[in-house]
């Protein structure tokens, strides 16, 4: 019975990484799209832009709510629903012929990935609550490695339309869906959900762990969106050209891949705090060293390795929060901790925006957010050392 158990929920995580696949590519398949729209539709790069941000808004909007639906609906319906909806809404984006109704097929495609996240990964801690860390890694690295195929899949596509790039996550999305739905229909699902059915009273028993966490991880992941999406104009900035840029921005999220996979695995095996903090000062570290190079060489070599740490830290802090939240509060906590965090990352590229604005120098501002980080590190390591971390204890 043990065994059979086991291969119906491989079955299932096996369809869930298929599935969040697909719900990751609706989230970055715009970004390499933006040139087409400015020439298809006659906009400027500001009106293509808030196509991408639409996108990312979509997906930080409803999370509070997709708590509320967990403490009346199963997980795996919530899950199945966020599916069916991509895959309607991809299908919207596509049928696209005004600015208008792109705008609304990017924001719901974004709706989509943010329901799908907030339920799947509590989903996932429950299925395999003996290795949450290995599974919400391996998980994490599926979603990944969408983020690097993002670019050559539009490229690929644009050999017949831009369209077909959209009715692809339609399809692939209805298809895996309609395969996870029946994996779960055929898997004993975990009951541990079922204790979690008031939102406001489960998130509000876990503020301090809800705080704790942000304090943790908001800031490097404040840091690293201004990073990232800045990253291109970073590198040309150090004197590479526009195409050795985009390589090294895809070393970013190439490094990000076995990133989750390790990161889950060592998030099962130390301390959840110390190897948080760890993440923090490894990432804070590597920026700072980035700042100070300007070879080709050391600068592909810490795009590696800055994409590496920070992406080690996403696994990390899901499986520091889904191991140690409660079965009565899981859902619930985990959607308001995400709600929050997603919010945080959002305002990183318009806060660095304005600082290059004012003069300020990609090195000295980077610099300066990694020593911040390193000194939030130091507070937080001696608060832990203490005892005096909320939440920890």
């Amino acid at each position: 019975m043990l065994e059979i158990l086991t291969v119906t929920r491989a079955r299932l995580f096996a369809s869930l990484c298929g599935l969040v696949f697909f719900i990751n590519l609706a989230r970055v398949v715009f970004a390499p799209l933006l040139n087409v729209f400015i020439g298809e539709f006659a906009i400027g790069e500001a009106t293509a832009g808030l196509i991408v941000t639409l996108a990312w808004l979509g997906s930080a909007s409803l999370r509070l709510p997709t708590g509320w639906l967990l403490t009346r609906l199963p997980r795996h319906q919530v899950v199945l629903g966020s599916g069916t909806f991509l895959a309607v809404s991809s299908g919207i984006a596509a049928t696209a012929t005004t600015v208008p109704h792109l705008m609304a097929g990017a924001f719901l495609m974004g709706v989509a990935s943010g329901v799908y996240f907030v339920s799947a990964n509590p989903l996932l801690s429950e299925l395999f609550p003996s290795r949450v860390g290995r599974i919400v890694g391996i998980h994490g690295a599926a979603s990944q490695i969408a983020a690097v195929i993002a670019a050559p899949f539009v490229a690929v596509a644009l050999l017949v339309t831009w369209r077909l790039s959209l009715w692809a996550i339609a399809v692939g999305t209805a298809v895996i869906t309609l395969y996870t739905w029946l994996a779960a229909r055929n898997t004993d699902l975990p009951t541990a959900g079922q204790a979690d059915r008031d939102f406001v009273a489960g998130a509000l028993s876990e503020w301090r762990l809800i705080c704790t966490s942000l304090a943790i991880v908001g800031a490097p992941v404040f840091v690293w969106q201004g990073v990232f999406n800045f990253y291109e104009l970073y590198m040309q900035s150090k004197g590479l050209s526009d195409g050795m840029a985009g390589v090294l921005l895809t070393v970013i999220f190439a490094a990000g891949v076995p990133a989750f996979f390790f990161s889950g695995d060592l998030a099962d095996r130390f301390p959840h705090v110390p190897y948080l903090l760890g993440v923090v000062g490894a990432f804070a570290a590597s920026l700072f060293a980035l700042t100070l190079v300007e070879g080709l060489v050391a600068l592909v070599v810490l795009s590696a390795i800055v994409g590496f740490v920070i992406h080690a830290l996403f696994p990390a802090t899901d499986t520091f929060l889904l191991e140690t939240l409660p079965d009565s509060s899981r859902g619930s906590a985990y959607a308001v901790f995400s709600s929050v965090w997603m919010l945080t990352q959002s305002l990183g590229s318009s806060a660095l925006g304005v600082l290059l604005e004012r003069d300020y120098g990609y090195d000295a501002v980077f610099g300066s957010a990694a020593i911040c980080l390193i000194a939030l590190v130091l507070v937080l390591v001696g608060l832990e050392r203490t005892g005096r971390l909320p939440g920890t204890a």
